[in-house]
């Protein structure tokens, strides 16, 4: 039904984009949706369906082949990400592995590390996580306090991660840490760990919420020995590589809105139509209706916003900026979408086995993690008002120099 208003999304209109999109269809129809409420339970999928959707190509999609990857622009990426929220999937974390994590290692990786760690990844053979947020740390990264002292050929790595996606399931994850700390060098380093490295500890999955079937775990590091060969680009320059890298994660998180938005008004249109009350379906009052349109209009504007930064990114163009109006107001959008849906379902809204429930539960998160959205204001000011900091920042320096 929502098909018959919405404008076709030149984005995904290709054969090719038709053909993944059934593929990905089936696959979450056929090997995923059964197994909710048992990963649900354990707080966590099992291995078997990274595995499976190595084998479609569902993993690391815009890696190219001979690492692995299906060789696809990030369009299809994307395409993956709304099919899964439509259907209020919220594990496996398959978009920080392919979406963030691999993108890390393709652009700052030497040869090596590629070659050791972007097969198994695609093919779903070793499970992914990055690790940045700390207890006492979260949208501030210059201040994270997890440490890694140079030993010659190998650093020493003490300290904590919290939060961490995939963080219990994960076989290697991308590790931000302080290097060189006490001196005038110190600075934010990127390195690469693997679980099986003595002294690393994973905590219990939280209980959550919602996102229930995804496992977000502590990460502990005690005395922790990293070879050099898993330092990530240069040392002191991870603050800049994360910097430069969140631009695409935070539009994997609008993606994930706009694609749940559009599931949860199919699913209350479908609802509505059939569900009566006074002798007629509840499509049938005004109100209904004026809420179902004011909440697709929104889907459709911030549909074809989304296309455009999809687009970007592709090219490698997307600024920090727009990335950051995507997923403010994306999930934004999405929690509202979802308040009025569930209000539509009436007390079944409130039943976790109706997924209007979950998607309630699953989408309040989004506007947290990849960045609060305050943060996102604040990024977005900053770019307003850029040559004015410039001028106030050159201004100090004189000041504090005469």
């Amino acid at each position: 039904m929502l098909k018959n208003i919405l404008l076709e999304r030149e984005i995904y209109a290709s054969e090719e984009h038709k053909m993944m999109q059934k593929m990905i269809q089936d696959f979450i129809s056929n090997e995923i949706m059964d197994h909710t409420e048992e990963w649900e339970e354990k707080g966590m999928v099992s291995r078997d369906i990274w595995e499976r959707a190595g084998e479609l190509g569902l993993l690391c999609i815009d890696v190219p082949e001979h690492y692995g990857g299906s060789g696809l622009d990030f369009s299809f990426s994307a395409l993956f990400i709304e099919e899964l929220a439509k259907e209020g999937i919220s594990g496996p974390g398959f978009s920080l592995h392919s979406d963030i994590v691999a993108p890390y290692l393709l652009k700052y990786g030497t040869e090596a590390q590629k070659q050791k760690y972007l097969h198994l990844m695609a093919a779903g053979k070793m499970i992914t996580s990055i690790g940045m947020t700390e207890p006492n740390c979260g949208s501030d990264l210059q201040a994270i306090k997890t440490n890694a002292v140079d030993k010659g050929d190998h650093y020493l790595v003490n300290g904590q991660k919290t939060f961490i996606t995939n963080g219990y399931m994960s076989d290697m994850s991308i590790v931000a840490v302080k290097t060189k700390m006490g001196t005038g060098e110190e600075g934010v380093s990127l390195l690469i760990m693997e679980s099986s490295f003595k002294g690393f500890e994973k905590g219990t999955p939280f209980k959550k919420i919602g996102m229930k079937a995804q496992d977000t775990c502590e990460l502990f590091f005690d005395n922790v020995k990293v070879p050099k060969e898993n330092l990530l680009g240069e040392e002191g320059l991870g603050f800049k590589i994360m910097m430069t890298e969140l631009a695409r994660e935070r539009l994997t998180v609008a993606l994930n809105a706009i694609g749940g938005a559009e599931g949860a008004i199919e699913k209350t249109l479908a609802y509505t139509s059939t569900r009566t009350a006074f002798k007629q379906p509840i499509a049938g009052f005004q109100n209904t209706q004026f809420k179902l349109a004011e909440c697709t209009t929104q889907l459709q504007v911030h549909q074809a916003f989304l296309d455009r930064c999809t687009l970007l990114v592709s090219k490698h163009k997307l600024t920090a900026e727009s990335a950051s109006m995507a997923k403010y107001s994306a999930t934004e959008m999405h929690g509202k979408v979802v308040d009025e849906c569930l209000q539509l379902f009436g007390g079944y809204g409130y039943i976790w086995d109706y997924p209007i429930a979950r998607m309630y539960a699953d989408n309040r998160v989004a506007r947290i993690y990849a960045g609060t959205n305050e943060i996102m204001k604040l990024l977005i000011a900053r770019g307003l008002f850029k040559d004015l900091f410039q001028q106030m920042k050159a201004t100090k320096k004189k000041t504090i120099k005469n």
